[in-house]
């Protein structure tokens, strides 16, 4: 074998490596995420009701923090008068647990549209800043809603003890790690949509670390391995 297709070949095999490990580590998943059914128990001027909506909660890299966003798939509650425009103010918390402890309040927009008498309130979406004060995998629930309108207040608590919607691995600004203590962990914002960052991934998200390491064993031993054909290709002409 001339010395230049042995060059080809070591060559080949170092982009193989190369790639591999690329392709490993790009799958990589950063986040967990879950639409989780979150059965409401309102507590309203007129009596009681419920409802149960599909709850999605995204998180977004935002600086040193993450922009949460809350959204509801289903209407809950419902008001005996018709809503005019821009009469209903929803706002939420996001209770915080795992790593890290506390909740986020999250607030959005008052209703665009008339709401029709009788009919099932659907919440805008509520978005809230949240900074990590522990490291680790942080879970995001969903809290106590709030409507207000017609200067009534309107909450409603989840019964059923819903699984969180979002878990992410964060890490703190002083890279502290443990149990958090409670207290809050973030503030409310308007608007229901971020144009920076970059969504989580679906997926388990200890999984990232241990792809990550495959992805770089995969590149040393690449490039051990072109090492080593190097010096025997070497030792041979010798």
């Amino acid at each position: 074998m001339s010395y230049r297709t042995y060059q080809k070949r070591t060559a080949a095999l170092a982009c193989a490596a190369a790639l591999a490990g690329s392709a490993v580590l790009m799958a990589a998943p950063a986040a967990q995420a879950a639409v989780v059914d979150v059965n409401y128990q309102c507590k309203t001027p007129i009596g009681d009701k419920s409802a149960v909506s599909p709850i999605d909660i995204k998180g977004v890299r935002s600086g040193s923090g993450y922009k949460l966003t809350m959204s509801w798939q289903k209407g809950v509650s419902s008001s005996p008068v018709e809503l005019g425009k821009g009469a209903m103010t929803p706002s939420a918390v996001i209770k915080v647990g795992g790593a890290d402890s506390g909740t986020v309040a999250v607030t959005g927009p008052a209703n665009a549209a008339a709401i029709p008498a009788n009919t099932p309130i659907k919440i805008s979406d509520l978005s809230g800043t949240y900074t990590p004060k522990k490291s680790g995998k942080v879970t995001f629930t969903a809290g106590v809603l709030t409507i207000k309108a017609l200067g009534t207040t309107t909450t409603c608590s989840p019964s059923n003890s819903p699984k969180p919607s979002l878990t992410l691995d964060v890490k703190a600004a002083g890279g502290s790690s443990g149990s958090g203590s409670s207290g809050s962990s973030g503030s409310g914002s308007q608007g229901g949509s971020d144009s920076g960052g970059q969504l989580p991934q679906t997926g388990p998200a200890d999984s990232a670390i241990a792809l990550g390491t495959l992805g770089g064993t995969v590149l040393l031993a690449g490039a051990a391995g072109v090492l080593w054909l190097t010096r025997r290709h070497q030792a041979v002409r010798r």
